[in-house]
């Protein structure tokens, strides 16, 4: 298996209602060993919350019909930036993408599909920053993304049920 394999499809909020179930479906086997953790159950609502974005950009790796891989997000609102309170001074840049979710099936880890969809995602954006979130219970992700040109500004934990994240933040494009 090799991410070049797989075709990338982008996909918008008018989108949303048919490609919701596999964007649940992915995130299911992909954290299929977390799934009894509440936060986790509440991927739904996520999907329904950043899909309902007028904005909403997602882009689903296939290989052949099987959806393997997503990643989403959509623009912050100008000078509303979250993660601009952990930085002082904050950057002059004030186009940002909030990058809210990335998923791989586990049969496809460790095969470049996570890179795949996170640059067939930001390739395409205009916005001159990009920001996401990690699991700070998982250094690996972050040293991935940081390979990419991402740098942790600070931790935030969003809901009180969520764990504790690496705000991480990257100029656009990416390296």
């Amino acid at each position: 298996m090799s991410a070049a394999d797989l075709v990338v499809r982008r996909y918008s909020h008018n989108d949303l209602p048919k490609i919701r179930q596999t964007l649940i479906d992915v995130h299911a086997d992909a954290y299929a060993d977390a799934m009894d953790d509440e936060f986790n159950q509440r991927f739904p609502w996520f999907v329904d919350h950043w899909g309902g974005n007028p904005d909403f950009d997602c882009v689903i790796a296939y290989d052949g019909d099987e959806a393997v891989a997503f990643a989403y997000g959509a623009p912050s609102t100008p000078y509303r930036e979250w993660w601009r309170e952990h930085l002082d001074p904050a950057p002059e840049k004030d186009r940002t993408f909030s990058y809210s979710e990335l998923a791989v099936r586990t049969k496809w880890r460790k095969t470049g599909t996570a890179e795949l969809v996170t640059r067939s995602l930001l390739d395409e954006r205009d916005e001159d920053l990009v920001v996401l979130l990690v699991d700070t219970e998982h250094p690996r992700v972050q040293e991935l993304y940081e390979s990419w040109g991402f740098r942790k500004v600070g931790e935030r934990q969003p809901f009180p049920d969520s764990p504790v994240y690496a705000v991480m933040l990257a100029e656009l494009p990416l390296k």
